[in-house]
């Protein structure tokens, strides 16, 4: 189980920091079918680091830049010129609303040539890969210790080259592939289950996301128990993935992604208790601060 202790050990901006010491992360996504994902991750992250770069198809940047007055510290970054901004940033999120099949709409990225194409030309790079790329990449270009956040199916499709003509052809069945974690030790899962196969063998920290949340590095596994009804409505887990990615900007990465999955689910927890059910991805965005301060005292 989490150990809320850790969450003494997240970084807190100093009172004598200036901007851009706090974290600059780099998200890449969105298309025009998925055109709120990256946004909902853009949303959250901009609350808690300095400085965001955001690069997606050109209507999403432009729906960004007419409401740039939310996001003061963000830049739209074309796609022609992301590769500067990837190197200035600590982090970069890449994959929230990136497009899940070949063929897509004129005018959107080819989700896994620009993938594998970053993360082989930036391995040694702060990642964090979400949605569309997880489920277009090869498992193979995954760069040592990024942190991966797929949901079950995501999980499947990546790691046992599954790919369905949709997600109702998948037969994965997620208690299953994490049977047996073995008794819990030191707040800590033993590393016998396919969460923490799939983390040792490619040297990366995976985040699966369900009821009870599974994050593993190659060398420990913690489960996060938690959530409600009302996580279940698209775009909580762009949200998580938006937080992740504002935590791996200025902490150790298996930090970044267990405590996240913490203060997510702490989130909707209290978003619950107030409306039950009957919120969305951005009242999650919103309640996320409150709650960072709540916890982060």
């Amino acid at each position: 189980m989490f150990d809320k202790a850790l969450l003494d050990r997240l970084f807190r901006p100093d009172t004598s920091s200036h901007k851009g010491m706090n974290g600059k992360l780099m998200i890449i996504g969105g298309s025009h079918l998925f055109h709120a994902a990256s946004l909902w991750a853009l949303e959250v992250a901009s609350r808690i680091v300095d400085m965001v770069f955001y690069s997606s198809v050109p209507e999403n940047n432009q729906i960004v830049q007419k409401t740039k007055e939310a996001f003061r510290n963000g830049i739209i970054i074309p796609r022609d010129q992301i590769e500067a901004y990837i190197q200035e940033a600590d982090c970069v999120l890449i994959g929230p609303g990136l497009p899940r099949a070949q063929g897509q709409e004129e005018g959107d990225d080819d989700t896994k040539e620009l993938t594998e194409r970053l993360l082989s030309q930036y391995p040694d790079k702060r990642w964090v890969i979400d949605g569309g790329a997880l489920q277009m990449m090869d498992p193979e270009f995954i760069p040592r210790n990024a942190i991966l956040t797929p949901h079950p199916k995501e999980f499947e499709t990546l790691f046992y080259r599954v790919i369905p003509n949709s997600f109702r052809d998948l037969s994965f069945k997620s208690n299953e592939m994490l049977k047996p974690f073995g008794s819990p030790q030191g707040g800590q899962v033993q590393h016998d289950n396919k969460v923490g196969e799939m983390a040792k063998k490619y040297n990366c920290i995976i985040l699966l996301k369900g009821p009870t949340d599974i994050v593993c590095s190659p060398d420990e596994c913690v489960e996060i128990p938690g959530g409600n009804a009302g996580m279940t409505k698209g775009g909580t887990g762009d949200v998580l993935a938006g937080l992740v990615g504002a935590l791996a900007c200025k902490n150790d990465l298996f930090l970044a992604a267990t405590c996240a999955s913490y203060i997510n689910k702490r989130a909707g927890d209290e978003l619950y208790d107030k409306v039950g059910p009957y919120f969305n991805a951005s009242d999650l965005a919103a309640q996320i601060p409150i709650t960072m301060k709540q916890l982060l005292k």
